[in-house]
């Protein structure tokens, strides 16, 4: 096998040793004053590989293919919370995200684990609704619970909504509740149960 070595201008050398294979190849110097290492020149990688390893820096999110998540922020809240009316109030359960881009969704996941319809009315039960901001944008359940029974009753409750907010300001979500009828009582973090909720961007 023959190899060619060229001398270092002050010390050392580089060994160009040929191929192990049959056939012949073509190795292209690049022209001027440009080396292999450090070009000036934006060029193509083809038929080559990076070892992830080796890899630094950031990928711009809009270079993101769509349905990439690009962010997950995570509100609890684990206060016992009464509602007397059916009128809806908050659960004190709340988060907020700041999109990165207006076409861009947020998806909301919701976790009550811990409802409670007491045992002052028949037909008493909850309901939920999903807010951005004073925004109402779904109703979840009208009458959660409801078994036209006095006895009092733990219900969990998870619900998912996938929002298109058109903003890229900081943006709050929250869930309210209240009875299904004026009167009874209702309760939400029963216990002090934690509540959760989760906002993940994902790249439109």
């Amino acid at each position: 096998m023959a190899d060619i070595i060229v001398a270092g201008n002050t010390s050392g050398s580089i060994t160009i040793s040929a191929p192990l294979v049959a056939g012949s190849g073509t190795l292209t110097l690049p022209t001027g004053t440009d080396t292999l290492i450090g070009k000036a020149t934006t060029d193509t990688l083809t038929n080559k590989s990076i070892a992830a390893t080796q890899l630094t820096g950031t990928i711009a999110a809009a270079r993101l293919p769509a349905g990439s998540v690009l962010q997950v922020v995570q509100g609890t809240y684990s206060t016992t919370t009464t509602n007397n009316t059916n009128v809806y109030a908050d659960t004190g359960l709340t988060a907020t995200i700041t999109p990165r881009s207006t076409s861009n969704y947020i998806l909301v996941l919701i976790s009550h684990p811990s409802c409670v319809k007491t045992s002052n009315n028949l037909n008493n039960a909850i309901n939920l609704q999903l807010l951005r901001g004073a925004s109402v944008l779904t109703v979840f359940n009208t009458s959660l619970g409801y078994t036209a029974s006095a006895t009092p009753l733990y219900i969990s409750a998870s619900y998912n909504y996938l929002d298109s907010p058109a903003t890229t300001s900081a943006t709050t979500y929250k869930t309210q509740f209240c009875c299904d009828f004026n009167g009874p009582q209702v309760q939400v973090q029963a216990s002090a149960s934690k509540s959760t909720i989760t906002l993940m961007e994902i790249q439109g």
